[in-house]
């Protein structure tokens, strides 16, 4: 493991690190490694096997020793059930926005296995942690905004109560999603949400800034804004 801190300290990029510094607030161990290059060493790790004992270390120096864990997590192949206690036992690690987008977004066993991580994922939007529901939110997003889900979905949604701002920030984000998805339901679904006005606001702006929306409905959704 110590060879894995040190092939980290090696890719450190103190440009980078100010950069992230600057959109990760209150995480004071960023070294600065850009993703494409802890992707890359992932894989070599990977690769090369004897992972199991960096991935269930609890003893990260570095934020990016984290998401390394997370991403190596995403590589592996095995049953969905063990899979899915990896993430159990790496999901407590989850401290900044970052560490869990980058976790769920490489978590593509998640496609051949939708029911079974859907179930799991359901305790953590309970949760009262910021983070176990961003994460929960943020999978949702990634792998199961489609007809089937929709509906349950945007209940679910609806019915978050977090003042964290990164679970707030990640129900808008996956609202606006479902509307570039699936407008017509999602925008009735506005008309008569019970969404806490800050996350209903949000997300009306977020799917305005989307390209993907067209220049007249984004001034249908400018007037429904919550005064």
């Amino acid at each position: 493991m110590d060879s894995i801190k040190q092939r980290l300290l090696s890719c450190a990029d103190k440009n980078y690190q100010n950069f992230s510094a600057g959109i990760i607030p209150n995480v004071d161990n960023i070294l600065g490694i850009r993703l494409p290059v802890l992707r890359k060493i992932a894989k070599e790790i990977y690769k090369q096997g004897g992972w199991e004992e960096f991935i269930n270390s609890n003893a990260q120096e570095f934020m990016e020793e984290t998401m390394l864990q997370g991403m190596l997590i995403g590589l592996i192949k095995d049953s969905p059930e063990k899979i899915l206690e990896y993430i159990k036992n790496f999901v407590p690690k989850i401290n900044n926005w970052a560490v869990c987008d980058t976790f769920c977004t490489g978590l593509k066993f998640t496609n051949n296995n939708k029911k079974l991580v859907w179930d799991f994922i359901q305790p953590y939007l309970q949760s009262d942690k910021e983070y176990d529901i961003r994460f929960g939110v943020v999978m949702i997003l990634s792998y199961f905004i489609e007809e089937d889900y929709l509906d349950e979905i945007l209940k679910l949604l609806e019915n978050i109560r977090h003042d964290g701002y990164y679970v707030k920030m990640g129900v808008a984000w996956a609202v606006s999603i479902c509307y570039i998805k699936f407008p017509e339901k999602t925008h009735n679904f506005l008309t008569g949400c019970k969404l806490p006005d800050w996350t209903y606001n949000k997300s009306i702006q977020k799917i305005i800034e989307s390209y993907r929306v067209d220049k007249q409905t984004k001034e249908v959704l400018k007037k429904m804004k919550r005064r």
